[in-house]
């Protein structure tokens, strides 16, 4: 047999689960009443510890007093007993906040905080609509209990307007949504970038969330700088700040545009009058530095919606910008090596895609697996790729 305090603390447990939390709070009417078993007295301690059994009955009857849930009851007969006795059998809770008030009642450890959590839980799940959004609330609390209710809210709401490069190469401090004030993003970049995530399937925190927004940060992106010839820099690598390019050439005249800096291996070198620039991901607004309208410029990205968005970004900045591998020809030949893309970009993504590529675009939405990841692409196609591009000169 199990006491109130003891099941309650199996309640506390229990709250301390995110799938229970997400079944019991959000899950169907089905969840409750939820029915926690007791269990009855024994023959043993009907016949030797009879304050035990008086005890057991007695906090049981106080709980239904105390409005904490409906206690079961059941007639039962004892060897050695003339009349029947009711014993507990199942308590039955017909809601959480009954659950809620059962734990904080019996005051088990973490009672406190499941109290509290509860209580903003309830204020979150109605004033946020996004059902995706408020699984991620009661899934992951550590991610807003230091956060006021108020702007938990608002980072939700305005989760649901931004879109991936809507920064425009400005600042986060820049933009103005839900009326926020401008150190709004610095103080709940981790909540906005989590909101994203569940939006776009992970992209925020992939691209991280500068990148991501298209934005200028105010620490701002480092890119890889990566000479393909040895003599165009004094080292083989370099970092540099993606605002010191807006003003600050690069020597030479051909810049390789790389998504994913990862990639760098799979450049050809020497590459004579060549730059390589990886990393930037959707922060493109540098690509507005007037220097950049002078050179030959390519750009090679992940052939998929999310890179024929950067390509879109970017040739909006350099229309003469040329893309390499990532055309039908280059999907059609390596789909083998495709992944799925669970979360696509925004269909703006192709507004400024020629022609070719908006109907690739379109097609990859299509596709169960419709993600070619520049990694896969074999090196040997790479290098073919950028010899051709250096070739047309």
């Amino acid at each position: 047999m199990k006491s109130p305090q003891a099941l309650a603390a199996r309640l506390a447990q229990h709250w301390n689960s995110a799938d229970w939390r997400e079944r019991q709070l959000l899950g169907a009417t089905a969840a409750w009443p939820l029915t926690l078993a007791i269990g009855q007295p024994d023959t043993a301690v009907f016949l030797n510890d009879a304050a035990a059994l008086r005890c057991h009955l007695q906090q049981w009857r106080a709980v239904e007093q105390h409005g904490l849930g409906s206690v079961q009851w059941q007639e039962r007969r004892y060897r050695g007993s003339s009349d029947a006795i009711a014993v507990p059998t199942h308590w039955q809770l017909a809601k959480p906040s009954q659950c809620i008030a059962a734990i904080s009642h019996f005051k088990v450890p973490g009672h406190a905080q499941v109290k509290s959590d509860y209580a903003r839980l309830s204020t979150l799940i109605a004033g946020v609509e996004r059902p995706g959004f408020q699984r991620l609330l009661v899934r992951r609390l550590v991610q807003w209990r230091e956060t006021p209710t108020e702007a938990v809210i608002a980072a939700a709401h305005t989760a649901l307007q931004l879109e991936p490069g809507c920064a425009q190469g400005k600042p986060l401090r820049a933009l103005a949504v839900q009326g926020n004030d401008t150190k709004f993003f610095e103080r709940h970049a981790s909540l906005l970038t989590a909101l994203l995530d569940e939006r776009f399937d992970g992209e925020a925190s992939r691209q991280g969330l500068v990148g991501f927004l298209g934005a200028l940060p105010e620490d701002d992106h480092w890119l890889l700088i990566a000479p393909l010839s040895p003599d165009l820099l004094p080292f083989a690598q370099m970092r540099v700040r993606a605002s010191e390019l807006l003003t600050t050439p690069l020597p030479d005249s051909r810049i390789l545009l790389v998504e994913n800096e990862r990639c760098l291996h799979q450049l050809p070198q020497p590459v004579a009058h060549t730059i390589a620039v990886l990393g930037a991901g959707l922060n493109l607004g540098w690509l507005a530095a007037p220097w950049l309208q002078g050179r030959r410029v390519a750009y090679w990205g992940d052939l998929d919606t999310w890179g024929l968005h950067m390509l879109a970004t970017a040739r909006h900045h350099l229309p003469h910008l040329q893309a390499l591998l990532m055309d039908a020809a280059t999907f059609s030949a390596h789909q083998h090596l495709a992944v799925a893309e669970p979360v696509h970009a925004p269909d703006s993504a192709c507004g400024t895609l020629a022609p070719d590529e908006a109907t690739l675009c379109v097609h990859l939405r299509t596709q169960q697996k419709g993600r070619l990841e520049q990694e896969f692409v074999p090196t040997n196609a790479v290098h073919r790729a950028v010899r051709a591009w250096v070739d047309g000169d």
